[in-house]
């Protein structure tokens, strides 16, 4: 390899160098004899209640949801498995399932699934990295994935090693047990991460090594785990295993890979999960939970198989029509159960009530990181809006068969793609802005820009995102000022009131929506105590899921391909969405129909508990519209839907939005 700069030699490094992969080095290891792993004495003792309660409370089981809602899990468009599966949006899923980011669209999806035991790792390294790699191609193979296309990735993390052989044979032995299960799985690890530095004073880390399975397919191939209706039989495949009872014999494990992925390819598989920390009745718990279906077991199933560690098996729901695929003496096939109406978990002779199972692992680490209403809203309902009209706001002008569309990009806007995605989709032609903050010049070409990109617009689109990260004292503040420069002022104005344009903000464009008046009156104006704003969800944090949201009017032209009742599940991401006005506002509002969309129930009732209303919101409010219907701002990321998203949870993701701004034109 040789490297020059301003035509000086600075590197000149021999093949021969190269391949030796630099100096020379020696290190004396000892691996020290490995341990057997126990299970929790907690799990092996006392009733099946008991017992799965000590699985269901134990901190690498127990509901991370609160944890997990804080990360964005739609950004993009190309959900395929939402982080929690079901109608009530708590199965947690096996493996991240998205499609491709690409322009235009796509049915390729990437895959990818992690495996770690921390326990089996440290009583014995080898057979604990071997298992963090069946565990991550297992998972991938439940969620609908083919282990012949998966690739490794490892992040390893042990203690300081120093100059002392027994340190060193920990990592020693990790590699060599994840080199083995590489070889014996066909499935080879292309990068990794290793860090040797967790110790502090006298504290180590536990010996880790993490597996990350990755693998691409088909997006129809996506499976979760969440049992999707009852009386449905459930069965087990289970590979051999070899003298330690955990790890499965090499062949045995391809096979039962191979069947689970033939049972997915003919739509057998109604739901898919594999044991893994929790053994089976993790597997078993977490899959009643999304739709609260129950499951009874065979009698011929005993307590001490559910809390037996099962390492590259799979608990399967088939369809009515599935027949059991033929296997050889390698793999354990047998129907174990049925899916039940009551949400009941019925096997060795107990029947444990659901309900109160799920309760526990739901409080698990509430504490810190909490998700459900407490006290007076949890349950809370309040008043369903309906506003209709025969008389909407329509287009006068000469028909535009392709509108223009305008979406200005503010720093820390992150929607912009998938806005301009929608939008072209429904048929209209759109511009990207760039906003350029960096110099008072860059502002000020920026502001003659956008007003000239106004002018020629029918439509203008404020994304979502966190425009100027909303720090300091909320958010839209950026998007708002540039909005309230005149020259821009003046072409807005020119839009709504002289050319029967529309105004659409979503998320970050509706908190700069509301903060410039263009809701809910229509125009910009100067901001009073007695104006509505958005503000801080009540849970104090970001939230990232899905909801169902209610038309409540068809004021809007916006909403002029829905009607007045509809329900549509619709992505959420934000952290500054709560709506609040004062008490004659929101009866105006109501009034003259502005209150577009409520946060509703499965039922369509609009409430004030967190698991319909992610913000708090007043009257439920999820979106309002400007007097006339022009202007509309709203929290829910309509622009995030798609073919083939989110099909771990149930509803109606389509909302027509754009294609009703696009079509409004054409009259």
């Amino acid at each position: 390899m040789v490297m020059t700069w301003n035509g000086d030699e600075i590197v000149n490094l021999s093949r021969e160098f190269l391949a030796s992969n630099g100096a020379s080095k020696h290190q004396v290891v000892h691996v020290e004899a490995q341990q057997a792993y126990e299970t929790p004495a907690a799990w092996r003792e006392g009733s099946l209640a008991d017992r799965l309660r000590a699985v269901v409370t134990d901190l690498n089981v127990a509901s991370n949801k609160g944890l997990s809602e804080r990360f964005d899990s739609t950004i993009g468009a190309g959900t395929v498995l939402m982080p929690f599966g079901g109608r009530r949006q708590l199965t947690p899923n096996e493996a991240m399932v998205a499609k491709f980011p690409v322009f235009g669209e796509t049915t390729t999806a990437s895959a990818m699934a992690w495996g770690f035991n921390p326990y089996i790792m440290s009583a014995n390294q080898f057979t604990g990295a071997y298992l963090s790699v069946v565990e991550s191609l297992a998972k991938l193979v439940a969620a609908g994935f083919e282990h012949e296309k998966a690739y490794l990735s490892f992040q390893e993390y042990f203690e300081k090693l120093r100059d002392e052989p027994e340190r060193w044979g920990k990592p020693t032995a990790a590699v060599l047990g994840a080199l083995m299960a590489q070889i014996d799985l066909g499935a080879g690890a292309i990068g990794g991460k290793d860090s040797m530095s967790g110790t502090f004073e006298h504290l180590d880390v536990p010996p880790t090594l993490i597996s990350f399975a990755v693998a691409v397919g088909n997006m129809k191939r996506a499976t979760s785990p969440e049992f999707k209706g009852a009386d449905h039989r459930v069965v087990r495949i289970a590979p051999r295993y070899l003298a330690d009872g955990i790890t499965p014999d090499k062949d045995a494990l391809l096979e039962a890979f191979s069947i689970v992925e033939e049972l997915v390819d003919f739509h057998d598989a109604l739901a898919v999960s594999t044991p893994g920390y929790g053994a089976t009745a993790e597997a078993l718990f977490k899959m009643t939970l999304g739709n609260r279906i129950g499951v009874s077991l065979n009698d011929s199933i005993a307590a001490d198989d559910l809390f037996t560690p099962a390492y590259g098996s799979f608990i399967i729901e088939l369809a009515d029509d599935a027949k059991l695929p033929a296997a050889s003496n390698l793999v354990e096939i047998g129907e174990i159960g049925t899916t039940t109406a009551a949400y009941e978990l019925r096997a060795a002779g107990e029947t444990l009530d659901l309900d109160a199972i799920q309760e526990a692992w739901e409080s698990g680490i509430e504490s810190v990181f909490p998700y459900r209403s407490k006290g007076a809203d949890k349950g809370a309902t309040v008043e369903t809006v309906t506003f209709e009209t025969p008389k909407k706001t329509v287009y006068v002008g000469a028909p535009v068969a392709k509108p223009h569309v305008v979406i200005p990009v503010f720093p820390g806007n992150n929607c912009e793609y998938d806005s301009a995605a929608a939008f072209e989709r429904a048929g209209a032609d759109v511009s990207t802005l760039i906003v350029n903050n960096l110099t008072p010049a860059a502002v000020a070409e920026s502001t003659q820009a956008l007003v000239e990109e106004i002018n020629k617009s029918q439509i203008v689109m404020i994304p979502g995102g966190f425009s100027g990260g909303d720090e300091p004292d909320g958010s839209a503040k950026f998007i708002t000022a540039f909005f309230r420069a005149p020259a821009v002022t003046e072409a807005v104005r020119d839009l709504l009131k002289n050319r029967d344009g529309l105004m659409l903000g979503i998320c970050n464009g509706f908190q700069a929506l509301i903060k410039l008046g263009l809701v809910p009156y229509g125009d910009i104006v100067p901001m009073t105590e007695e104006c509505p704003t958005l503000t801080f969800n009540t849970i104090g944090r970001h939230q990232s899921r899905l909801v169902r949201t209610r038309v409540a009017s068809n004021l809007s032209p916006w909403l002029a391909k829905t009607s007045v009742g509809d329900i549509h599940t619709v992505a959420i991401s934000h952290g500054e969405g709560r709506f609040v006005a004062s008490e004659p506002v929101l009866d105006l509002l109501k009034t003259n129909g502005q209150i577009a969309t409520q946060y509703v129930d499965e039922s369509g009732v609009p409430g004030m508990d967190l698991d319909v209303n992610p913000n708090g919101s007043l009257l439920a409010i999820e979106g309002i519209t400007s007097p006339d219907g022009r202007v509309f701002g709203k929290m829910g990321h309509s622009e995030r839907s798609g073919n083939g998203l989110y099909v771990n949870v149930p509803g109606n993701k389509y909302q027509p939005l754009f294609e009703a701004g696009v079509e409004y034109f054409a009259a």
